[in-house]
């Protein structure tokens, strides 16, 4: 579904992204983990056309889309979450989530005075979705909050739910889980897991908690210092010499939610 061909990302000097190449499988869901600094994030604002590539291709479903805005992007399926949540914070979560299909005939003045009925029919069925997102993340008991009331987890759990107002192709996921508290989070990958299953979402997930990686990810790719450095299942990264060196030279005891007490060999 996505093909990151040899893309590279130079600011100045700096190398953020160096000659990355990965591949994302449709209907899967595919982690994407390496210490601080690695290039994660920047590969991310790559692929969803925040940043322009210094060198290299994008393509989603065999389309080149290197050079792609993000509303671009967006029109043809691509979309991202933040690890800060953007909600409308004066809007409920009903009407979050009413916001986010484009080319809505309401936003014509034209419309909203001479085809009124339009405008109403078109707003109803647009209702009528965002209640059923709302039923499918369990938010009904919030779906009159004003969203900036909501926890950490409960925005993140927005977020996902604004993938599911339009026809998404593919999700990227920055940071579903930080400051999410567990009950939250297991909330979270259940409902990436029944998109991913019953809706047959394709999703990429930067995540440094290694347990939801290996409970949500196959496979998983490790980025370290811009470049792609190992790929396959959470359990063969986590015991990959090259990616536990990785994590010991970024000064961390071990990677992220492993096993604390397997020695580096």
């Amino acid at each position: 579904m996505i093909r990151v061909d040899h893309v590279s990302k130079h600011f100045g000097g700096l190398k953020a992204v160096n000659d990355a190449s990965i591949e994302i499988t449709k209907n899967s869901i595919t982690g994407l983990i390496g210490p601080n600094g690695a290039g994660k994030t920047t590969l991310f604002n790559i692929i969803a056309g925040v940043f322009a590539a210094t060198s290299g291709n994008i393509y989603l479903d065999g389309e080149d889309i290197t050079g792609c805005k993000p509303h671009q992007l967006f029109a043809k399926g691509l979309l991202r979450t933040f690890q800060i949540a953007h909600e409308f914070t004066k809007l409920t979560v009903l009407e979050n989530l009413m916001m986010v299909p484009g080319g809505q005939s309401g936003e014509s003045l034209i419309n909203a005075w001479f085809r009124n009925g339009q405008v109403q029919l078109e707003e109803r069925e647009i209702r009528l979705r965002a209640e059923d997102v709302i039923e499918f993340l369990h938010l009904g008991h919030v779906a009159g909050e004003l969203a900036g009331n909501l926890s950490g987890g409960q925005k993140k759990l927005l977020e996902l739910g604004r993938t599911m107002m339009v026809d998404a192709k593919v999700v990227l996921l920055d940071e579903v889980g930080a400051g999410v508290n567990r009950t939250l989070l297991k909330d979270i990958g259940d409902a990436i897991i029944r998109l991913n299953k019953e809706r047959g979402y394709t999703f990429c997930m930067i995540e440094h908690d290694m347990e939801f990686i290996g409970r949500l990810c196959d496979p998983v790719v490790v980025m370290a210092e811009g470049a792609v450095l190992a790929h396959g299942t959470a359990a063969e990264v986590q015991s990959n010499e090259q990616v536990i060196e990785a994590y010991l030279g970024r000064g961390s005891k071990n990677i992220p939610g492993a096993d604390a007490s397997r020695p580096a060999q």
